[in-house]
């Protein structure tokens, strides 16, 4: 979240998008090991943070961890959403409100996308969760792999250039979207259009999928340069991955 979303919006800058300049502020929860009981215990500090960051001019929050809301039961994204909207708002920031969970899940839906499959840094019990999660929210799921990292340093240190390698191993028959980390923590941006260039399909990540949400709950255009499909001007309208020509890769 404090690595690839930024890189994100700073490359629509250097790629001459001037609607905007941008300013990043956070405040963290507490997490060590990717484990359900401390997943719970984060959640819970969520209220905390989004009261501290009230205290700053923000245009947009973002609640950057997705499994900690997969966790918490089917749908429980529009929950999160609306409790820390109305913290934000007793705290006097009327300000639009997205979780990495709700994003993944939207912009899934939005682009069109019916049927995927999923690359996670979690244990197998805890992908588990976040396939059906996702599967609740009416998008099937072909297959997954969990590379079973409970380390949450370690997760955020892991070299995207894996990931490559990673979803050699992943069934993509039939789909027509791969998520290549269900993890804002697990960095993939670098690794994203090559491996989109290469399977021929739209290729996307939690982060990718929260930062395009936050753009647009800013109000500006949702788009920013070698992020894929799900950043490109080809995915701009609803529904974009059923139309004839919309898969922008060869």
């Amino acid at each position: 979240m404090e690595t690839e979303i930024p890189a994100l919006l700073r490359a629509r800058e250097s790629a001459g998008m001037r609607d905007a300049t941008f300013t990043f502020h956070s405040s963290r929860m507490r997490m060590k090991k990717v484990v359900k009981a401390e997943l719970e215990a984060m959640d819970r500090d969520s209220i905390r943070c989004a009261a501290e960051l009230a205290d700053a001019p923000v245009d947009v929050v973002g609640y950057a961890c997705l499994v900690a809301i997969m966790s918490m039961g089917a749908g429980y994204h529009r929950k999160s959403e609306a409790q820390l909207y109305d913290v934000l708002k007793r705290e006097g920031r009327d300000v639009p409100v997205v979780t990495s969970a709700g994003a993944l899940v939207d912009e899934l839906k939005r682009s069109g996308a019916r049927s995927i499959s999923v690359v996670t840094p979690y244990v197998r019990p805890l992908t588990d969760l976040v396939v059906d999660y996702i599967r609740n929210e009416g998008i099937i799921v072909k297959d997954s792999i969990a590379l079973a990292i409970d380390d949450n340093v370690a997760v955020g240190r892991r070299d995207p250039d894996l990931l490559i390698d990673d979803v050699a191993r992943l069934d993509i028959g039939g789909v027509d979207t791969v998520v290549l980390s269900a993890c804002v923590q697990m960095p993939s941006l670098k690794a994203i259009q090559r491996v989109e260039d290469r399977l021929g399909l739209p290729v996307t990540s939690a982060a990718i999928c929260t930062a395009r949400k936050m753009l647009s709950a800013a109000q500006l255009e949702p788009v920013a340069p070698d992020a894929g499909f799900f950043l490109s001007s080809a995915n701009l309208s609803e529904g974009a991955l059923g139309r004839k020509g919309a898969q922008h890769v060869a």
